[in-house]
């Protein structure tokens, strides 16, 4: 039997207003999701029978290579803020937790580097 109260059992275990930030940081990117990929359609719809180096062509503006770089860095910030949300939710090992946690954040760095780069290379012509 027990002699802790529950509340001490409680303590030091995560607020109830932990989550607040991350949940604003969520609907935020969310809300430039929805308008960056009214410009990422546009976009595409524009380059419909384009040949490569017309898709390039439209990349080489700044105004274009801001948006498909603000896109991507939304997105990927978006989906590892919500695949934080399923690792936390949903895996019950601290150790694992912890590094998928790293794994996820690894590979959207990773991956946000790498497109970063990409586009970079066709808006400067390199």
């Amino acid at each position: 039997m027990r002699l802790r109260n529950p509340l001490a059992n409680a303590h030091n275990h995560g607020s109830a207003g932990h989550g607040v930030s991350h949940w604003w940081a969520q609907r935020f990117s969310a809300i430039g999701l929805v308008v960056l990929t009214v410009w990422l359609v546009w976009a595409m719809c524009s380059l419909v029978g384009a040949t490569h180096a017309e898709a390039a062509d439209l990349l080489s503006h700044p105004f274009h290579a801001a948006m498909a770089l603000l896109f991507v860095i939304s997105g990927i910030y978006h989906g590892q803020l919500g695949m934080q949300v399923i690792i936390e939710d949903y895996f019950d090992s601290h150790l694992v937790e912890t590094l998928a946690l790293v794994a996820v954040r690894l590979v959207s760095i990773f991956g946000g580097l790498l497109a970063v780069i990409a586009i970079l290379k066709l808006a400067l012509g390199v």
